[in-house]
Order: C-alpha cells, then sequence, then structure tokens
C-alpha cells in the first residue's frame, strides 16, 4: 500500500513537471516565432505595406499564432502523454492477449478512414476563419484609426453594418467548425463503444469456454480505458493540429517575404555631397509608369522644390530618394556612389524628413523627439529643451503642467496641427540631418502657425541640402532650383525668375498664387 501510494504520488509530481515543461517549450516556440515575424515585418519593404492591410498584419502576428501556442501548450502535452500512456498499455494489452489485442486495433483504421477527410475539412474551414478574422480585424483598426472621418462623415450605420457583415461572416465559420467538432465527438464515442462491446463479448464468450480467467477480462478491459481516455484527446489535437497548418501556412508566407535590399552595405559620411538622380524611372507596376527619365542634381547645401500637378510624381520622388523603393531604370548618387550601395541605416539616419502629416508615435513628447535614435532615453532634458527652442517648440510645450513628459495620444491626436509640425522640426534639429526633406510641411496650417513653423523651417535649411515638395509656391520662390515634374516627367528646370520666363504651366501657377 505504501509503494502504491507513493508511485502515485511521484506519478503526479513527474506530470505537473512534465505538462510545465511542455508548456514553456511551446511558450518559447510561439515567443520565437513572433519575435521573427516582427523583426521581419519592420525590416520589409514599403511595397509589401502598400498591399497589405495593418490590420490583416497584426492578426497574423497576434490570432495566428495564438492558434500555434494553443496547439502546443495545450494540446501537444496531452498527445505526448497519451502516446506514452497507449503504447505502454498497448504492450502490456499484446502481452496479456495478443489476439484480443489485435481485435481491438481493428478499429485504428476504421476511425482514421472516417476522421482524415473531416481533418481536411477542418483545414479548409480553419484558414477560412483564419483568413476573415484578419479581415475583420483589419477593417476595426482602419475603421477605429479613423474615428473622426467616420463620426464626421455621419457613417455610424454604414461602418455598424460593415462590421455586423464581418461578425456574422465569423458566425458562419463558427458554425461549420462546430459542425465538424459536433460530427468527431460522437464518431470518436461510438467507436470506443464498439470496441468495448466487442471485447466485451469476445471475452465473456473466452471466459464461458474457460481459454480466458475473468480477472484477466477485468485487467485487459482496465488496460483499455488506459488507451481510450487520451484517444478522446486525440481527436481535438489532430483538428487544432489543422487549424494551426492553416496558420503556420499564412505565417510562413510571411516569413518568406524578401526583407527591404541594402540592410547591409557602406557607412559613410555624405556631408559635402552632391546628389544626382539620373534618369531614374520607377513604376509600381508595368501598366503604371509613375516616374519616366528624370534627371537633376542638388549640390551641397542647396534647396531644390519639386513643383507640379497632383499626380504628377513629387511625392513617389521622395519615396525613392528616402530608399522606401528602388528604381526601375536609372540610379540616385551621392558623391559618386549610388546610394543602394549604402546601408540603409547610414543613408537614412543622415536623412531628416518633415511631412506635411507630421507622424507622431503614442507616448510622450519627450519620447517623439527622439524616436528612433539609439540611446535617445540617455539624451539629457537641456538638449532637448535646445532643439525644442530652435523649433520655436519650447513655449507651448512649457506651458503643459507635465512638459516634455506630456502625453500626445495616438498619432499626436492631443496636439494642434501646428504643435506635431514644430515637434516634428525639432526632431530633425535633435537628428542633425546632413540632408532635409519637407513635404508641404505647412500646408495644412493656419496662417499664424505656418509664419512660425516657416522660421523654425527656415532656421533648420540653413547649410542642409533640402528637397522641398511645395504646393504654395511662396514659400520656394527663393529655391536654388526648381523641378517642375508632370506625369512623371520633369518639362523644367530653374530658379523661379527662369521659370516664369520658359514655362508656361508654372507661370500660369505663379500668377494664381502670387498675383
Amino acid at each position: 500500500m505504501i509503494a502504491i501510494g507513493a508511485a502515485f504520488i511521484i506519478q503526479a509530481l513527474i506530470s505537473g513537471i512534465s505538462i510545465y515543461l511542455l508548456s514553456y517549450v511551446g511558450q518559447k516556440v510561439v515567443a520565437r516565432l513572433r519575435e521573427r515575424m516582427w523583426s521581419k515585418l519592420i525590416r520589409m519593404p514599403v511595397r509589401y505595406f502598400d498591399k497589405q492591410s495593418s490590420g490583416e498584419t497584426v492578426s497574423r502576428i497576434v490570432n495566428d499564432t495564438s492558434i500555434v501556442k494553443d496547439l502546443i501548450t495545450n494540446h501537444f502535452p496531452n498527445f505526448a502523454t497519451g502516446i506514452i500512456s497507449i503504447i505502454g498499455a498497448v504492450v502490456i494489452l499484446l502481452v496479456m492477449d495478443w489476439k484480443m489485442t489485435l481485435l481491438m486495433l481493428i478499429s485504428v483504421p476504421l476511425t482514421l478512414a472516417i476522421m482524415m477527410p473531416l481533418g481536411r475539412k477542418m483545414a479548409k474551414i480553419a484558414r477560412g476563419l483564419q483568413d476573415e478574422t484578419a479581415v475583420f480585424t483589419g477593417h476595426i483598426t482602419q475603421t477605429l484609426g479613423e474615428i473622426r472621418l467616420m463620426k464626421a462623415s455621419t457613417a455610424e450605420n454604414i461602418e455598424e453594418d460593415n462590421g455586423y457583415g464581418g461578425i456574422d461572416k465569423l458566425f458562419n465559420f463558427g458554425l461549420k467548425e462546430a459542425r465538424i467538432f459536433a460530427l468527431i465527438g460522437p464518431v470518436m464515442q461510438l467507436m470506443i463503444m464498439v470496441v468495448i462491446v466487442i471485447i466485451i463479448a469476445y471475452g465473456g464468450m473466452r471466459v464461458v469456454n474457460g481459454t480466458m480467467s475473468t480477472g484477466s477480462l477485468i485487467a485487459f478491459l482496465l488496460y483499455l480505458f488506459q488507451i481510450i481516455m487520451p484517444i478522446t484527446s486525440f481527436a481535438m489535437f489532430f483538428t487544432q493540429l489543422q487549424k494551426a497548418k492553416g496558420a503556420t501556412e499564412r505565417i510562413i508566407e510571411i516569413l518568406d517575404q524578401p526583407l527591404e535590399e541594402g540592410q547591409e552595405g557602406i557607412e559613410t559620411d555624405i556631408s559635402n555631397l552632391p546628389i544626382t538622380i539620373d534618369n531614374v524611372s520607377f513604376a509600381y507596376s508595368e501598366e503604371e509608369p509613375v516616374i519616366e527619365g528624370v534627371s537633376l542634381d542638388a549640390q551641397p547645401g542647396q534647396m531644390v522644390a519639386f513643383v507640379g500637378p497632383s499626380g504628377g510624381g513629387k511625392t513617389t520622388m521622395f519615396g525613392l530618394i528616402e530608399r522606401f523603393y528602388e528604381p526601375t531604370k536609372g540610379e540616385i548618387r551621392i558623391g559618386d556612389t549610388p546610394i543602394q550601395e549604402l546601408s540603409l541605416t547610414s543613408w537614412r539616419n543622415q536623412i531628416g524628413y518633415v511631412s506635411q502629416e507630421s507622424a507622431m508615435m503614442a507616448g510622450t513628447i519627450r519620447e517623439n523627439l527622439y524616436y528612433g535614435l539609439e540611446n535617445g532615453d540617455q539624451i539629457q532634458d537641456e538638449q532637448l529643451w535646445e532643439v525644442a527652442k530652435m523649433a520655436y517648440a519650447d513655449q507651448f510645450i512649457a506651458d503643459f503642467p507635465k512638459g516634455l513628459d506630456t502625453e500626445v495620444g495616438e498619432r499626436g491626436v492631443k496636439l494642434s496641427g501646428g504643435q506635431r509640425q514644430r515637434i516634428a522640426i525639432a526632431r530633425a534639429f535633435l537628428r542633425d540631418p546632413k540632408i532635409l526633406m519637407m513635404d508641404e510641411a505647412t500646408a495644412s496650417l493656419d496662417s499664424q502657425s505656418e509664419g512660425i513653423v516657416q522660421q523654425a523651417l527656415t532656421r533648420l535649411m540653413e547649410g542642409r541640402t533640402t528637397f522641398v515638395i511645395a504646393h504654395r509656391l511662396s514659400t520656394i520662390v527663393n529655391a536654388d532650383k526648381i523641378v517642375f515634374i508632370e506625369k512623371g516627367r520633369v518639362t523644367g528646370i530653374g530658379t523661379h525668375q527662369e521659370l516664369i520666363q520658359m514655362h508656361d504651366l508654372y507661370r500660369e501657377f505663379a500668377q494664381q498664387q502670387l498675383a
């Protein structure tokens, strides 16, 4: 009795430890998988995100990996211990009575013949469910991300219907999944009951014939239950395995995507080097040429402005210079070196970008100022206040009760447009870029904010090679070079006065805006 009690206690301890260790391994595997996916995603080219919804991508990292995690941590431990239990029980049963054991094992191929088609059906449903979950997540992310647009457009009813549609599709997939489970459970129970009845009937006949003792039959049935109990959990394992198979297919799709080109390359200082754009063309696809044969150069310290009708390719030129995209033809050089030969980190670390939207991350003003800088959290407050002052942002930051530790909200919604722009300029000052790129940084501001921001930008441009996308000609009349782009082609390059003399459309722009 003492030995039996000790054996049960040891079994319980070993079981607990094994379940914990298997769960630990599962959690570790999924954590590493998520790390690989996240590391991959943030290094993938911009063109990937042009085609993929951010919400769907988030669903792949969170939902799909959760399915894999559930398989490994919840179902695999039971499967592993069940396999050990079944192997041990089958060996003992074969030793006890091989005829009855073989009779019992006939049910295995019958069960597989029923379960395998159901498993394939489950895999198809699981893939559809995961895809629909990703689409639904993407829609919710987009709607909540643009909540002000939705409310300003009184689109609550439309979005409500769209949401209900997505929920209904998920509900239908859930019902299809439930129907499979409703078949699997009873089928497994039926097969088990058939096996038990056959064994009891055959064993009973042998007991009556005297070829088997009653004690042996009871022992056989007890060991049979050691097999039956794990098998019932196998159905859940294999259905979850099919779901995980669909999830891993999507995960592998992401992991197999190519990284952004130029992760490795030359580390060099680009100060005082000219930039040459040599016969550059670019197309998102063969049917969509965006830039065709653009050539120009920018000398150190010059201000080069891109002007032209909307859709002409100005923003795409910025994307090519920043290496968000690679030219389909031609090349961009810094000095005599094609920028593709420089490492992306080295190149982008020396570029300051101030956009029209003034993108900000959720967090504090302090975190937004040093965003992207290594050891940024170690930068002294004095330096942060200095760049804030240079960007004319120190006054409004000081007016906040928490100063630099003021939370800006998602995408900086707690700040005005002018405040966000000045923080973006202060961030650029802190990076001390060699090349400055501005995408009409004052276009969406009121006249008072525009004046302050323009002063900060003028200060920021001093001594730096600057590229500007301009919709207001008043901001670039003093540019060293103005490049007029129409339908992806350069139709004029020169100063403001030169273009007024020789370019009809630029002259028309100037008469409309500067008259």
